[in-house]
């Protein structure tokens, strides 16, 4: 044991695990991020609010039951290095991780209680085979590791492979290119349940209100919807 602390603690000097928010070495038992990190993440708190400002980007669209994300986004800011570690740099540990934070937080909302199923917002299979995993998806494990709902993955289906809308600026224009993007194949597994649908970030809403459109229309769902960050 000791000799393996030796060399741990060796390899720890010559390749140091680093922040993703600051790029500071971590020491003891930080994990992806450091103390000063972790205290100043820019939390929200809006899953207490019934009518929160990420409510209302989503909810006059559609009947959804609650709408929450866990961080304020803004460019430059260690969020938008945390989400581009966890979208383009092979990021899912620390997706599932963030996912499970987020989930602890969660458990403690009156809307987000005796959820059913957890579903991630799916990536085309090309889209996958390129990036290898799903962000979504690990932020939704990690999530479900503190609500104690099961994650589902393969009946919320992405049906045409799209390039990225970055660029694209109106929720509009965005809508218009998300429509008829998702199908739900077994809409029996979700009928009667509370899903909580579960992205990366919301920006306009689209790509999360051309899946909400699809899962809506499940007799008698009861539809979530979770983020891990939101811009303003």
């Amino acid at each position: 044991m000791l000799l393996y602390n030796l060399v741990k603690d060796s390899l720890a000097l010559l390749f140091p695990d680093l922040c993703v928010g600051c790029n500071t070495s971590l020491v003891n038992q930080e994990k992806y991020l450091c103390l000063n990190c972790s205290y100043d993440l820019p939390i929200t708190n809006d899953y207490l609010d019934a009518d929160s400002l990420v409510d209302k980007r989503l909810k006059a669209r559609m009947p959804v039951n609650k709408v929450s994300s866990y961080l304020y986004f803004t460019g430059g800011s260690r969020v938008q290095r945390i989400i581009h570690r966890i979208k383009y740099q092979n990021g899912y540990a620390l997706a599932q991780f963030l996912g499970r934070q987020y989930g602890g937080i969660l458990k403690n909302s009156p809307y987000f209680q005796h959820l059913d199923f957890i579903v991630p917002v799916p990536l085309h299979r090309k889209r996958l085979r390129e990036r290898g995993y799903n962000q979504s998806e690990y932020i939704a494990r990690g999530m479900a590791d503190e609500l104690g709902a099961e994650v589902i993955i393969n009946n919320l289906v992405r049906l045409v492979h799209q390039k990225s809308q970055t660029k694209t600026k109106g929720r509009y224009e965005r809508f218009e290119n998300m429509e008829g993007m998702f199908s739900v194949r077994n809409p029996a597994e979700f009928e009667n349940k509370h899903v909580l649908l579960v992205d990366d970030v919301l920006t306009t809403g689209a790509t999360l209100e051309a899946c909400g459109v699809a899962l809506l229309k499940v007799p008698n769902v009861k539809l979530s919807i979770a983020t891990l960050a939101f811009t303003k």
